[in-house]
């Protein structure tokens, strides 16, 4: 889900494709059909999709030859990781396939008193004064642009059209004046069925702006008009990996990536959690089929050139320490929710995964924001992402405003964050085209203005820290090694 959607009162949140990027045996649609009656097989439904994980170099037909075996099929399958997507109708699936390589997300989601799907409540958070797009400058109310230097690295560069920047997320709109220049709707897709749907309903938003306000941060024109985003100079993809409910379930996720590893994209930038546990346990059954898909799909997308950029959440939590988690599976009816010790072996995906730019969130004080996540080791930089109590002199809030369909509006959350990081990458992209996506991140890091751990950090003036900053100025838990420098990363 988006990082700045509420899970109930806490912050957290068809086609056969030419390239190879899988192989489908049945068409990308909004409800998987019931797979065929099998002898053996028993049909009494739901029909429910399923990720599947098989040894690597498991050929398409030995898997789908698996999968009809325990009564399923096939909807779409990753050769180059060995990950399937399947629907199966007969609640013996998961037996027959073995629940070490079995996991389905909407399973966790049917409601164990009424058997129907849950739905999550959702709070985009998008607070400010909704504005309609048009002939009005609004970068003056960007203090998020000014802190990491925007505007004079415009000056120098605004990026390459050789740069895209996949943004896996709810959808961007296709006509929002800020963005047509820098969409590339040949590059966008909808995943949410787990294989890639390059029509543009499949990648249009439909249920929420997440995704908008995030390709604005990233790409909005420097036209003089509406707002400016990091890199306006750099191309956008629409990558759905959010569906109407606003899950983000592990084969959408996996979707994405491999979806922006065969096109040839620059970087990722992932502004959310992956449902639905908001802590994956490596060692868990079902999570840790998570993990390992999720895990394959990142390692092959950073092993073909792509930079991936993710939020670290909005728990206000130490990834490294996180204790309890009282929230997953986050479709689960409340009910169901049983509140489970988590350990550090228990990830926040992607954003802790190997390869992977975790970005916490600052205000315009370039202090933590209080719902940011953080910790030593967990965090690599920090961006603002907006605090409501770090209010910039002459704003409406302290929040970041971007675009939104057809608008502008403005959201906090470590979702606002990650696209700064995203844009800065993508412009030293552009400057640096040679630069691969272990050097992107190096330099991300090495360029980034160190931030010292705040002296204070009682933020409701009670006496008592909020949260603890451990490390030193150049790497510690709260910003990594600082907060990114758009200037920076355009000057050879």
């Amino acid at each position: 889900m988006p990082l700045l959607r509420r899970v109930r009162a806490v912050a957290v949140t068809s086609v056969l494709l030419a390239t190879g990027c899988f192989a489908a045996t049945a068409g990308a649609s909004a409800e998987p059909e019931a797979p065929p009656t099998t002898p053996g097989c028993v049909q009494p439904g739901p029909t429910l999709r399923y990720l599947v994980v098989f040894e690597r170099g498991t050929s398409e037909p030995l898997a789908n030859a698996s999968v009809a075996g325990a009564c399923g099929t096939t909807t779409g399958y990753y050769p180059q990781i060995a990950v399937a997507v399947a629907v199966s109708a007969d609640p013996g699936f998961t037996r027959r396939m073995g629940v070490e390589r079995t996991y389905s997300a909407q399973q966790d989601g049917l409601s164990r008193r009424t058997g129907a799907p849950a739905r999550k409540t959702k709070d985009d958070e998008l607070g400010g004064t909704r504005r309609t797009a048009g002939a009005v400058d609004r970068t003056a109310e960007q203090w998020d642009m000014d802190l990491i230097r925007a505007a004079e690295a415009h000056a120098v560069s605004t990026g390459s059209r050789d740069v895209v920047v996949g943004v896996l997320d709810s959808g961007i709109d296709p006509a929002h004046p800020d963005l047509v220049g820098a969409l590339d709707p040949e590059l966008s897709a909808g995943c949410t069925t787990g294989v890639a749907d390059p029509a543009q309903a499949a990648w249009s938003p439909t249920t929420s702006a997440h995704g908008t306000h995030v390709a604005g941060t990233i790409a909005a024109a420097d036209d003089g008009l509406g707002t400016t985003g990091v890199a306006p100079g750099v191309r956008i993809a629409s990558v759905k990996v959010v569906d109407d409910a606003g899950f983000i379930y592990p084969e959408y996720a996996v979707c994405g990536f491999m979806w922006a590893a065969e096109r040839g994209m620059t970087i990722t930038n992932n502004s959310y959690f992956i449902d639905p546990w908001v802590f994956t346990c490596q060692n868990k059954v079902g999570q840790s089929v998570v993990y390992e898909a999720v895990r394959r799909a990142v390692e092959y997308a950073t092993a073909r050139g792509v930079l991936t950029v993710a939020a670290a959440g909005n728990g206000a939590v130490d990834l490294t320490k996180p204790g309890l988690d009282a929230l997953s599976p986050t479709n689960a009816a409340p009910e169901d929710v049983k509140p489970q010790p988590v350990d550090n072996t228990c990830l926040v995906l992607p954003a802790q995964l190997r390869n992977v730019v975790a970005v916490s969130s600052i205000g315009s004080e370039k202090v933590k924001a209080g719902y940011s996540s953080y910790g030593l080791g967990a965090v690599d930089v920090t961006a603002p992402g907006g605090d409501r109590k770090q209010v910039p002199d002459d704003a409406q809030n302290g929040c970041v405003l971007s675009t939104v369909p057809s608008g502008y509006d403005y959201s906090c959350g470590t979702s606002m964050a990650a696209p700064h990081v995203a844009g800065v990458a993508a412009l030293l992209a552009s400057t640096h085209p040679e630069a691969g996506a272990p050097e992107l991140s190096r330099m991300l890091n090495a360029q980034a203005e160190t931030l010292p751990c705040p002296a204070d950090y009682d933020l409701n003036g009670t006496g008592v820290q909020d949260a603890f900053c451990t490390g030193y100025s150049e790497y510690n838990g709260f910003y990594g090694h600082g907060v990114v420098d758009a200037l920076a990363a355009v000057r050879e």
